[in-house]
């Protein structure tokens, strides 16, 4: 890693994703004929880094992803993916015991979708993984962090940040049923759950504004500073300390909802560590995730700076 360490870091998954797309998805012991597949990068960290690289593109930050790949096609599948972004990979191990993880998706012609994952050498991160990215780490402005590996080794990341003073974003994805556990709730500084993580962790499904506010205080009861409910097309709630707000869902034509939620927390990464009040961070985070909607793919539907300041001065994407 050079001398100029990355602003932002993500600390989580590398997959490749092959994705199907049909007109529905199948119910248990059906096959259904998809019309197209793809193959492509993933996994919510390399998402998320790939996001705010080509947000930080636009506006002078550098990102960096920290992880494991296999010595597969696979592996340096992800990485000839990920370096267009400009994503710097010198934290990026490579696992000569384990494969590269992946991801099984099928969208349907409404934009949903079902995944399955593969973790592989995602989920071989150990301590020496936090030992080897110390410095990374502590350097950084932001630290964003998943559930998509050894949750002891999310908790050691958080709480490595935490002492630096870097802030801690946290995507509860997949949400544990059983709850996050205090030492990471105690770790974090941001929490963006969305409906269904929301509910694991809260109890409230937010399908109103009203209910998503309470939800959003239960996520501060519970230790996060800053709670944001990402509510899909009905919009984003958040609360900060004792603020709390409402950004109301963009007006975009949504074909592919994959990574939309990666991109929101890439757009929110990037607004704070340009000093982006906390509210007006949630906007661009919000056009962020709304304009991923717009394309197909998960990384590769990242937005650019621009398109995000013009979506979120003007209402309209281009």
């Amino acid at each position: 890693m050079s001398d100029r360490h990355p602003q932002i870091l993500s600390f989580g998954s590398v997959n490749i994703d092959i994705t199907a797309r049909a007109e529905r998805i199948p119910h248990p012991g059906e096959t259904v004929h998809a019309e197209s597949y793809a193959t492509g990068l993933g996994g919510k960290g390399a998402n998320q880094a790939a996001a705010a690289a080509r947000l930080g593109q636009g506006c002078g930050l550098r990102v960096g992803m920290a992880g494991r790949t296999g010595i597969d096609q696979f592996g340096a599948l992800a990485r000839t993916l990920l370096t267009p972004f400009g994503v710097d990979l010198s934290a990026l191990r490579e696992d000569s015991a384990h494969p590269t993880g992946v991801a099984l998706i099928t969208v349907d012609s409404k934009a949903e979708n079902i995944i399955t994952v593969a973790g592989g050498a995602n989920m071989a991160l150990d301590l020496t993984d936090i030992d080897a990215h110390r410095a990374l780490i502590e350097t950084a402005s932001t630290l964003l962090l998943q559930l998509e590996i050894p949750l002891d080794i999310t908790i050691a990341a958080a709480e490595t940040a935490r002492r630096a003073n870097t802030l801690v974003i946290l995507d509860p994805a997949p949400a544990p049923a059983q709850g996050l556990p205090k030492a990471l709730w105690q770790a974090l500084d941001v929490v963006t759950p969305n409906e269904t993580e929301t509910h694991l962790l809260t109890g409230i499904f937010p399908e109103s504004q009203n209910e998503a506010a309470q939800a959003a205080l239960k996520l501060q009861e519970l230790g996060a500073t800053h709670a944001l409910v990402k509510m899909g097309a009905r919009g984003v709630y958040y609360r900060s300390g004792s603020e709390e707000g409402f950004v109301a869902p963009y007006k975009v034509k949504a074909i592919d909802t994959v990574a939309a939620g990666d991109c929101f927390n890439g757009g929110l990464a990037t607004a704070l560590s340009l000093g982006k009040p906390f509210a007006e961070a949630v906007r661009y985070a919000a056009a962020s995730g709304a304009l991923a909607t717009t394309r197909l793919g998960a990384a590769e539907s990242a937005p650019s700076w621009q398109e995000v300041i013009t979506l979120v001065e003007t209402g309209k994407s281009d």
